[in-house]
């Protein structure tokens, strides 16, 4: 390797004038210095207590790194360094040095995307966000039947008619809106439930043993997940949310069916379907690295008092390591044998969201702030058909905050919510979502990707 004492002896017989062997000495530097690669250092705090973040996200040139114990971190110099760490928000910053994030935990109203763009169902959620605890919503743009609800660039969603309905017009704006109103944004994607996808790809579906196609209790049809070849179609939607400034990318459907005798790609044993899952999630968070933006998948209740899938390849302890939050959906009514001690669910609340989240965190041994449960906010429909109201919402949310949960996110799949179970707020502080920080803070409207290498 060339190195300035032997750029000297080599030069030195040419005898170059003086201005011009400074020149190239310059050159030289500047060779070797990009040959080794500009490095950022930088420490990432929490912005109240001034404390160092240990295993802080950092992102730059595509990359994903985390802080060590003092919060510091190395990384290669990139155009945008993004950060973000659990509990935390996500910024965006243009140089290295002392970085701050916001603690931020969410607290979520779901609305699908025929929710998200009706005047009356969203005036109703941004009155609960302006006068409650809720500061967060979890927005469906592919939905249950495999429509995409937003203009995606995958070219196929054309092809397969899954973009016959477009929701959301302009969804950077949309997104921009509600990031300038201090509301923490969540793109839903439903993964493996998706008609128009194995209609127009029917050798991607899962099948019955007679080699037909598998359809649900909804008469739906479902990508087979040990598949790699349809990874890229949902994960690039995925990314296109990101694009738009989503603060976080939610996987829902991201499992088997839960049905006997259907058959897949690979032998239906639990190795294949959890590979297959975790797989999956790999994939998706190695795509959506550059964008610095949370990931999380939904898994079934159930799944937290299991060491095994339950036949669907959702293992905590093997979806853990891919993602920034599970969200286990806990609704009471959904425990139909109950837990134990607890034979009926919707007479125990608490009991159901407590256990279920302490069950999860034995197996996957991370923080406490890497769940964040859905919680039941519509009328039981398999045990006495109460309405969950006031005590019952609240007992969750309480459980939830017991356990020390990242937040929660309330379910109606008919988008209806009222203050129940809600605490009343005065004065609610601001949440800010994607920024660069430099010398001051500069609201973003879009993410795009910090780095496509």
């Amino acid at each position: 390797m060339l190195t300035i004492g032997s750029f000297f002896a080599t030069i030195t017989p040419l005898k170059l004038p003086k201005e011009k062997a400074l020149k190239a000495l310059a050159l030289l530097v500047a060779t070797i210095t990009l040959s080794w690669g500009a490095m950022v250092n930088g420490t990432i705090y929490d912005k109240a207590s001034l404390k160092p973040l240990h295993n802080a996200i950092v992102i730059t040139n595509g990359k994903e790194y985390h802080t060590d114990i003092n919060g510091s971190f190395s990384v290669p110099s990139g155009p945008i360094i993004g950060v973000r760490a659990i509990g935390y928000d996500r910024k965006f910053y243009k140089t290295g040095g002392k970085m701050y994030l916001n603690r931020f935990i969410p607290k979520a109203l779901y609305l699908s995307s025929f929710g998200a763009t009706s005047n009356k169902i969203m005036s109703n959620a941004k009155h609960l966000i302006n006068t409650t605890q809720i500061n967060a919503l979890v927005i469906d743009v592919k939905m249950d039947r495999g429509q995409i609800a937003f203009k995606t660039t995958n070219a196929i969603a054309n092809k397969i008619g899954a973009q016959e309905i477009i929701l959301f017009k302009d969804i950077k704006k949309f997104v921009a809106q509600l990031h300038q109103e201090h509301i923490y944004v969540i793109a839903r994607i439903v993964s493996f439930k998706d008609t128009p996808y194995v209609t127009a790809f029917p050798k991607y579906g899962v099948k019955k043993s007679d080699g037909t196609l598998f359809t649900d209790k909804e008469g739906l049809y479902w990508i087979d997940p040990s598949y790699t070849q349809p990874r890229d179609y949902i994960i690039s939607i995925a990314a296109d949310a990101a694009a738009a400034g989503f603060d976080e990318v939610q996987f829902d459907y991201v499992r088997f069916p839960d049905r006997k005798g259907i058959v897949f790609s690979v032998e239906n044993n639990q190795a294949n379907r959890v590979k297959a899952i975790s797989g999956f999630l790999e994939a998706a968070r190695k795509r959506l690295t550059p964008y610095n933006v949370f990931v999380s998948a939904d898994i079934f209740g159930y799944v937290s008092w299991h060491d095994a899938d339950i036949e669907i390849g959702q293992r905590v302890d093997a979806l853990a390591p891919y993602v920034d939050y599970l969200s286990p959906m806990l609704y009471p009514s959904g425990f139909n044998a109950g837990i134990p001690g607890f034979p009926n669910p919707v007479k125990a609340n608490y009991e159901i969201v407590k256990h279920s989240l302490d069950k999860a965190l034995t197996k996957s041994a991370n923080s406490s702030l890497c769940y964040r449960p859905w919680l039941q906010a519509f009328k039981d429909y398999a045990f006495d058909r109460r309405v969950y109201g006031d005590k019952e919402i609240r007992d969750q949310i309480r459980a939830s905050e017991d356990f020390g949960s990242c937040g929660w996110i309330l379910w109606n799949p008919r988008n209806v919510y009222t203050g129940a179970g809600l605490i009343s707020l005065d004065h609610k502080p601001s949440a800010k979502s994607a920024k660069i920080d430099t010398n001051t803070d500069t609201n973003t409207t879009a993410v795009q990707p910090l780095s496509t290498n």
